[in-house]
């Protein structure tokens, strides 16, 4: 990957916020109408259901976590969306430009966009909320860590379904993270999912982050452990997900389906 030419993707984004301040309206906007819209309703839960639960850290902290990891994830495949809507993916890719370089363009697309959002999420829950992420103590890092890489993962893996199949699967891509969560747990323990959705949990790295919250939470010491599995499991699949974006690049290269890439393809 050359430094010089990843820049370059990322330049291309920047001037797309700058020539259009409406497009960084959707990081922020939705970030906090989600944290106001859960933060409330789970001070009303916490009212109801006494001091002895802190539902502010256990609901309100899932919240914030799994949307930092589907804005993650919009940050990358919004980016590629950016070239597919402009028409603009064959020009790109007719310069010397590969893989490593675009993917990692992408990449620091998507860590520049979820910052922004995660530091309106981080400001709206500690000042509106009181939620302090000093609660979480030094797993917060970890937490970020794996659900940014979970993210990005994610991110690739939707923009070489979109690479395969024409945009018009865009559809397919952004309820990801809502199909994902009933899996992971975010919520709940998987203790209480039948033992076949539970097998799917736990090949999810999220499912052992919000795991680790709600111990932290309970006053327990979060499990050092599973979570380092959940960081090693979700490398994986980031270099998998990179592997099939390889792949599906170069059999849309090899029959000819990228030069006729365009809205009405759809196979």
């Amino acid at each position: 990957m050359r430094a010089s030419a990843t820049a370059a993707i990322v330049l291309r984004q920047i001037y797309l916020l700058r020539g259009s301040p409406t497009r960084l309206l959707p990081m922020v906007a939705w970030v906090a109408i989600d944290i106001v819209l859960w933060g409330f309703i789970t001070r009303y839960l916490g009212a109801l259901a006494g001091p002895r639960v802190n539902l502010v850290a256990s609901i309100l902290g899932a919240v914030l976590l799994w949307d930092f990891l589907g804005r993650v994830m919009q940050g990358v495949t919004t980016a590629f969306f950016e070239d597919v809507w402009s028409r603009n993916f064959l020009n790109i890719f007719a310069t010397p430009l590969t893989i490593a370089d675009y993917l990692g363009g992408l990449v620091l697309t998507g860590i520049g966009t979820s910052l922004m959002g995660l530091i309106v999420m981080m400001t709206l829950a500690t000042t509106v909320f009181g939620l302090s992420f000093l609660a979480y103590g030094a797993a917060i890092a970890p937490f970020l860590m794996v659900l940014f890489v979970t993210g990005i993962s994610l991110g690739v893996l939707g923009a070489a379904i979109v690479l395969r199949l024409g945009p018009a699967s865009e559809w397919l891509i952004w309820p990801i993270p809502s199909l994902l969560s009933p899996f992971a747990g975010v919520f709940y323990p998987l203790a209480v999912l039948p033992s076949w959705m539970q097998a799917i949990g736990r090949i999810l790295p999220p499912s052992y982050v919000f795991e680790a919250m709600r111990a932290i939470v309970a006053g327990r010491p979060a499990p050092e452990g599973a979570l380092a599995f959940a960081l090693g499991l979700s490398f994986f699949y980031l270099l998998l997900a990179c592997w099939v974006f390889a792949r599906v690049y170069r059999f849309a290269i090899r029959t000819g389906l990228i030069a006729r890439y365009s809205a009405e393809t759809a196979n």
